[in-house]
C-alpha cells in the first residue's frame, strides 16, 4: 500500500525505535545486516521454487546464521507438519508480536528442514478487508489492473500486503541499527515490492523471477517462441492470455527491485524483452548434494531399487509376455504435464525412432520408458492393482515353498540322501501355484497407462503414443509406461519414494523446449543417474557454456535452440541408442562419474551467486 492503514501508522509513530530512523545506533556502528527471503512456496510445497528454497537453506544459514529468516503464507495443511513455533524474541519475533497485537495473525518459528531456519508464516485472510484499497492503489499508482473474482490474485495481493506490514514494522525497528535485505521470489511474492518502494521502505530489495509467466504462456502456444521473442508486444500478449495483473505485478517487481535476477541466460532474454529490464545477475539453481549422498552405497542402492522396479515391470508386462530383465534398461522423464514445454512430444518421437533402431540392430536390450507426470485420472487401473496383488501371492507361495524345501533338503542331506526335489513340494502349494499362474495370464497387450484417465481420447501423450504405434507389442524393443501421477511411498504400484525410483533407473531424459532452469536432470545426476537435457533449459545452457566435456561426465545436451524438431528428435534418439550400447561395466563407471560431477552444483558453490546479489543490493541502497 502507499498509505498504511491508521492502526499501522499509529503503531509506528508511537514506537521509540521508529523515531530514531536515520540516527546512528547507540552502539556507534551498525550490526550485521539481516536477510529475509519472501516466497509463496516457503513451507508451502507447490512447485520447483519450494525445492530451491528448501535445498538452499543450509548454505544460507551457514552464511547468515540467525540473521536469516524466510517469509511465506500460512498453509493449514503443511504448517502443522513442517513448522515449529518459537518464542517471539529478536527483531523478527517482536515484529510478529506487534502484528498479532494489531489483529494481523502471523506465526514465528522454525521450518523443519535441514538447517532449521527461522520462518514467518502470515495468515493472509486478515488483510482481505483491505483488498479493494490495495487494488485501487495498484491501479492509481502503478497502472496494474486486477480482477475482482480471481481467488489466486486476491491471495497474492493479501500476501503482499501482509508482507509489507511485517517489513514496515521491522524496518521501523531495525533500520537505525542494522540494514535489511528482502529477497522476493516470483510474482506471487512480488506484490509487496512496488508498495515498499512507494513508501520509501528503508531496506534493500532483490527480486528473482524463476520463469516469466508470460514467457511460459507464449512458449506453450508458439512453436517458434524464441525466434520471435524480440517481436512480442508484452502488454498486448498479456491481455490476450488474460494475465494482465500477473504480468503487471511481475514487471513492477522487476523494475522496483534494487537488484533484479533470474536463473539462466534463457530466462534473461525473456526478462529483457517481456519485462523491459536486463537482469543484474544470474542465480543458477543448485541442490544440497549431501541430501542425496550415499558414500560407497549408491551402487548397492541402485541394485536394490532396480529390483523394486523389476517387480513393477513383471506385474505390468509378464501377464502378457516376458522378456529378459537382465538386459532391460529403465529410462524415464518426469515433471509438470506441459506436453510441449517439457519436451514430451520430442521424447515420444525419439522413442519411436529408438524402437526402430534397436529392432534393426537386433540388440538384446529392452528399454522400459516411464513417463511420470500429474494428469487428471479417476483411479489406478484395476488390472494393474490385480497384477500387483498376484505378485505378492507368488512371493508368499515362493517363501512358503522355500522354507518347506529347505527343511526337507537339510534333513535328507544330513541322512546322506540326495532327494528328488520334485517330491519336496507339497501338493497344496503345487495346486495354489497352478491356480495363481492361470489367473495371472491375460490376453492382449500390456497397457500403456497405469490409471484410468478422465479423457484418454484427448490426452496428448496417449494420442502421440498411438500415432507412433508404441503399443507395447512383444516385438517392440521400447516399452512405454505412462504413469499420470507422482511416485511416492504410498503409491500402490511402486511403494517407493521418487528419489528411490530415480536411483533404480539407468537414464533420465528431459529435452525441454521451455525450462527456465530444470531441476529434474540435476536431481538425476545427484542420484548417480546419467541424464539428457536440452540447450533450451537453463541447466543445459549453463552446462554448454561453462562445462565443456559434459558428455563425458554423463550429461548430454540436445540442441534445440537453433534446430528443427526433426533434427532434435534424431539427436535425442542417437543419445539414447548410444547409451543402450554401453556394457554393464561402462554404465557403472558412468554412474560413478556423474555422481562426482554433481558436486559442482552444490549450494555451497552456487550459493555464492546469491551472496553476490545481496551484497550488490546493499551497495546500491546505502543508507
Amino acid at each position: 500500500m502507499n498509505q498504511a492503514d491508521p492502526a499501522v501508522t499509529e503503531a509506528l509513530a508511537t514506537d521509540p525505535a521508529a523515531t530514531e530512523l536515520g540516527k546512528p545506533s547507540r552502539r556507534g556502528r551498525r550490526a550485521d545486516p539481516m536477510l529475509l527471503e519472501i516466497a509463496w512456496e516457503a513451507c508451502n510445497q507447490v512447485g520447483g521454487i519450494y525445492t530451491v528454497l528448501r535445498s538452499k537453506v543450509p548454505s544460507m544459514v551457514s552464511r547468515w546464521g540467525n540473521r536469516y529468516c524466510l517469509v511465506g503464507p500460512y498453509n493449514d495443511k503443511s504448517a502443522p507438519i513442517e513448522f515449529e513455533p518459537s518464542p517471539l524474541v529478536g527483531p523478527v519475533g517482536q515484529a510478529v508480536k506487534q502484528m498479532n497485537e494489531m489483529g494481523y495473525r502471523a506465526e514465528y518459528g522454525r521450518w523443519l528442514v535441514s538447517g532449521r531456519p527461522h520462518i514467518v508464516l502470515l495468515h493472509i485472510g486478515d488483510t482481505y478487508k483491505y483488498l479493494n484499497d490495495i487494488k485501487y492503489r495498484l491501479w492509481a499508482d502503478h497502472g496494474i489492473p486486477t480482477p475482482n473474482d480471481d481467488a489466486l490474485i486476491n491471495d497474492v495481493l493479501a500476501f503482499g500486503e501482509s508482507t509489507r506490514l511485517l517489513l514496515s514494522m521491522l524496518g521501523a525497528k531495525e533500520s537505525h541499527r542494522r540494514r535489511i535485505v528482502a529477497h522476493f521470489h516470483e510474482w506471487m511474492a512480488g506484490a509487496a515490492v512496488p508498495m515498499l518502494r512507494r513508501e520509501a521502505w528503508p531496506g534493500s530489495i532483490v527480486f528473482t523471477t524463476h520463469a516469466t509467466l508470460l514467457g511460459r504462456y507464449l512458449a506453450m502456444h508458439n512453436p517458434v517462441f524464441y525466434d520471435h521473442l524480440s517481436f512480442f508486444d508484452a502488454g498486448h500478449e498479456a491481455k490476450h492470455f488474460n494475465i494482465e495483473a500477473q504480468h503487471g505485478l511481475e514487471r513492477a517487481a522487476a523494475h522496483g527491485a534494487h537488484v533484479f535476477t533470474t536463473v539462466s541466460d534463457v530466462t534473461a532474454a525473456e526478462c529483457t524483452h517481456l519485462l523491459g529490464r536486463d537482469p543484474d545477475l544470474l542465480l543458477p539453481n543448485g541442490l544440497n548434494i549431501e541430501r542425496f549422498a550415499a558414500i560407497h552405497e549408491f551402487q548397492n542402492l541402485h541394485k536394490q531399487y532396480k529390483q523394486q522396479i523389476h517387480e513393477f515391470t513383471m506385474g505390468h508386462f509378464f501377464p502378457s509376455y516376458s522378456f529378459d530383465l537382465d538386459n532391460t534398461l529403465y529410462m524415464f522423464t518426469s515433471g509438470r504435464y506441459e506436453y510441449r514445454n517439457k519436451g514430451m512430444d520430442l521424447t515420444i518421437e525419439a522413442l519411436a525412432r529408438l524402437n526402430h533402431r534397436l529392432k534393426t540392430a537386433e540388440t538384446p536390450v529392452t528399454v522400459v520408458f516411464f513417463i511420470i507426470t500429474k494428469a487428471p485420472v479417476r483411479s489406478v487401473n484395476v488390472a494393474a492393482l490385480e497384477s500387483r496383488a498376484m505378485l505378492e501371492e507368488f512371493q508368499n507361495a515362493a517363501d512358503a515353498i522355500k522354507e518347506s524345501i529347505g527343511k526337507e533338503l537339510f534333513n535328507s542331506a544330513a541322512a546322506g540322501h540326495i532327494p528328488d526335489l520334485n517330491t519336496l513340494v507339497d501338493d497344496y502349494w503345487r495346486l495354489r501355484l497352478r491356480r495363481s499362474i492361470q489367473s495371472w495370464k491375460r490376453d492382449g497387450l500390456p497397457p500403456i497407462v497405469t490409471h484410468d484417465m478422465v479423457d484418454d481420447g484427448k490426452d496428448a501423450v496417449l494420442n502421440q503414443l498411438r500415432h507412433c504405434q508404441l503399443f507395447n507389442a512383444p516385438e517392440d524393443r521400447v516399452k512405454v509406461v505412462f504413469h499420470p501421477d507422482f511416485i511416492n511411498s504410498t503409491n500402490p504400484l511402486f511403494g517407493m519414494e521418487y528419489d528411490q525410483f530415480v536411483r533404480g533407473t539407468h537414464l533420465g531424459v528431459f529435452p525441454s523446449y521451455y525450462e527456465p532452469w530444470g531441476y529434474t536432470p540435476l536431481e538425476s545426476i545427484a542420484l548417480g543417474v546419467p541424464a539428457i537435457t536440452s540447450d533450451l533449459s537453463g541447466f543445459g545452457s549453463y552446462l554448454a557454456q561453462v562445462m565443456p566435456g559434459h558428455d563425458d561426465q554423463g550429461i548430454s545436451v540436445v540442441h534445440r535452440r537453433h534446430a528443427d524438431f526433426n533434427g532434435a528428435a534424431h539427436e535425442l534418439c542417437e543419445s539414447m541408442f548410444n547409451f543402450c550400447q554401453l556394457s554393464r561395466r561402462e554404465r557403472i563407471t558412468l554412474r560413478n562419474t556423474v555422481e562426482s560431477f554433481s558436486e559442482h552444483f552444490d549450494w555451497h558453490n552456487l550459493g555464492r551467486r546469491y551472496h553476490e546479489a545481496h551484497e550488490m543490493a546493499l551497495d546500491r541502497d546505502a543508507h
